[in-house]
């Protein structure tokens, strides 16, 4: 009996202290977590609008206005002259730039001059006798004639049958054939048409010059084009005679031309147009790279902001009573780096710095 007391008592125990470690664990609770009710913070600026310059900017190679690539014409072999034949050398308009030898075609237009003079001399008799009233025309002409010079003009015929007589004598196809080699003989000296600098030569002194062949390139450094293309939605608020500023790529220069011409079609595969710059100005080379701002048209009521605060290309956040707003904004043009907006009223506050993870209806403070 005494064993059964002591067996039960002991169960007694051990369940009352269940029970009680029970009680215990369920009467704690779980501390309460504590909300961070910090703001972020958003560095605001007010919107100001005023007339703003829209400015495109756009880059293109320079090349010069006057450029021509020099081909001859005969054939021969070139011949020294004055200036070496080197690229670099300055011509002025006028002067000899090749000389090929025309010794040769020389010789046969004295030769064909000579037959000229035969021909005038054989019909001088019969003039004297149908013609009198042009014989001494043709006789002052045949006194006058020198091999020597250029061939003048043939006296003009007074009659058809008097042309059709000189006619007959190949007297006209004579002369023809005299103005044509003394046309060929010309290109046998080529000659600046302006002046300017060699920048190319494929030829030497003393080489075999073929008809056709090329033989440098000649440029006028006084003034330069510069080609640049920009987006077509941009062709109605350019205009012939507008002055752009010129930068070449490091900034440290600059130079002041002037929109001399504007392409009428867009290229089908960029969507671009093509204007042509004119400039002048020292330090400006041929091929050099230059940056052009191209003033398009004053928009009024406008503000410029940076382009990170763009939301999709089409909205930015304002800031009312502390709390942030997507608002949409009319786009009038995107710069490289920034944006101009217009829509907004004068004192509307907008972010100034981007808020990672904004949102609208964000709770901020603001930081003018």
């Amino acid at each position: 009996m005494r064993k059964i007391i002591i067996v039960l008592a002991g169960i007694s125990l051990l369940i009352g202290g269940y029970l009680i470690q029970s009680m215990m664990i369920n009467s704690k609770k779980a501390p309460k977590q504590k909300i961070n009710k910090s703001k972020k913070t958003a560095f605001v600026e007010e919107i100001q609008n005023t007339t703003i310059p829209i400015i495109i900017s756009a880059n293109g190679n320079l090349y010069a206005k006057n450029k021509v690539e020099i081909y001859s014409e005969v054939q021969g072999i070139l011949q020294n002259t004055r200036e070496e034949f080197r690229p670099g050398v300055v011509y002025k308009k006028g002067q000899t730039i090749l000389k090929i030898n025309s010794e040769e075609h020389f010789a046969n237009l004295q030769v064909e001059k000579s037959n000229l003079q035969n021909l005038v001399a054989s019909i001088l008799p019969d003039m004297r006798l149908d013609y009198p009233d042009s014989f001494e025309n043709w006789k002052n002409y045949l006194s006058n004639f020198d091999v020597n010079k250029n061939v003048v003009k043939l006296p003009e015929p007074s009659s058809e049958k008097e042309k059709y007589f000189i006619t007959g004598k190949n007297i006209f196809s004579s002369y023809y054939n005299v103005k044509n080699l003394e046309a060929r003989l010309v290109k046998y000296n080529i000659m600046a048409p302006f002046t300017g600098v060699l920048t190319e030569v494929t030829v030497n002194t003393g080489a075999l010059v073929r008809s056709g062949q090329k033989m440098g390139e000649l440029i006028d450094t006084s003034v330069f084009i510069v080609e640049i293309a920009i987006k077509g939605s941009y062709a109605d608020l350019l205009s012939i005679g507008k002055e752009v500023v010129l930068n070449n790529l490091d900034g440290s220069k600059s130079w002041t031309g002037k929109v001399s011409r504007i392409n009428g079609r867009l290229d089908e595969r960029s969507q671009t147009l093509t204007i042509y710059i004119e400039v002048k100005g020292e330090g400006l080379k041929e091929g050099m790279y230059l940056t052009a701002n191209v003033p398009a048209i004053d928009e009024e009521n406008c503000f410029r902001i940076s382009r990170k605060l763009l939301v999709a290309n089409k909205a930015i956040y304002v800031v009312e009573d502390s709390v942030l707003k997507l608002i949409e904004v009319e786009i009038v043009y995107f710069g490289e780096n920034s944006v101009v907006i217009k829509g907004l009223k004068d004192g509307t506050k907008i972010l100034s710095k981007t808020i990672p993870g904004a949102f609208d209806g964000m709770k901020v403070k603001m930081f003018n």
